[in-house]
């Protein structure tokens, strides 16, 4: 497995690896990584014959108040789950080589960041595009894998690879989860036991929403607020918990038939902050 810290080197090995028209997928990463993502890998081989993968802590997608110092990072662990995946190659940089001291250029997103985790994480996806639009000019992958867990991050991407006329396929793998139900994520490792007991509350909440949808309800705001009260109850603090659509992200109070939505939640047990999803087509 090859790892890489400048773009220069990543190019070199990269053009190296593209030879006879050999197909790359990207798995971006900040590390931490766990088996969610090592699904993620797994998909990507199925659809190319090198896998990349980037690990890198973003700064630009974290707010003056997040946990940006203290996100896990263990590098040496995780090159040792990509070697265990046969990873053709880690592309991890140091702050410096991604971004100049000075920089002049931003993304702006329009209203597809209004809602969900857009809407309470101000800039966090407008950092998130600029670090995956450089990925994406810097190993120029034939398919990116993201994880249907941050739907939303999912679907600006896409938005942002149609209108910025990447040449890239992107697929979703699906959520990956724990025997409880719990979504993988590298934050689960604030959870204390309790909390971690806790936890698997916001899926069976999201459950419970598209059972009552699947059976006929078609005004679900009652059900929501029902289910915000239950959360709390079991000390969730809420950020939100709604139905949203697929098409526009916006929140929505009567469900149409021959539509897609997003049913979601992201709620805060503790210090730590969860997120998570199911997706329904009426």
């Amino acid at each position: 497995m090859l790892v890489t810290h400048t773009i220069d080197n990543t190019r070199e090995e990269l053009d190296k690896l593209r030879n006879n028209n050999k197909r790359i997928a990207l798995v971006p990463t900040m590390g931490a990584l766990h088996n969610g993502h090592l699904s993620l890998i797994r998909l990507a081989r199925r659809h190319a014959d090198h896998v990349v993968v980037t690990i890198f802590v973003n700064p630009k997608q974290f707010g003056p108040a997040e946990d940006f110092d203290s996100y896990p990072r263990d590098l040496d662990i995780d090159l040792e789950k990509c070697r265990n995946e046969k990873v053709e190659l880690v592309f991890a940089p140091e702050r410096s080589e991604v971004y100049d001291q000075d920089n002049y250029l931003s993304i702006r997103i329009e209203s597809i960041n209004r809602y969900m985790c857009g809407g309470s994480r101000p800039g966090f996806f407008e950092g998130v595009l600029l670090i995956v639009n450089k990925l994406f000019n810097i190993i120029k992958p034939d398919v990116a894998i993201f994880g249907q867990k941050d739907i939303q991050q999912f679907l600006i991407i896409s938005r942002m690879v149609k209108e910025f006329n990447h040449n890239i396929e992107l697929l979703m793998a699906p959520v990956e989860r724990a025997n409880d139900g719990l979504a993988l994520s590298s934050r689960n490792a604030y959870l204390s036991d309790h909390e971690r007991a806790t936890a698997p509350g916001l899926f069976r909440s999201l459950q419970y929403i598209k059972n009552q949808i699947d059976q006929g309800v078609n005004t679900p705001s009652l059900l929501i607020e029902h289910q915000k009260s239950e959360l709390e109850a079991k000390g969730f603090k809420i950020d939100y918990l709604d139905v949203f659509s697929f098409k526009t992200l916006e929140p929505v109070n009567t469900l149409s038939k021959d539509s897609g939505y997003i049913i979601a939640g992201a709620v805060w047990l503790g210090k730590t902050r969860l997120i998570d999803n199911l997706l329904i087509e009426l």
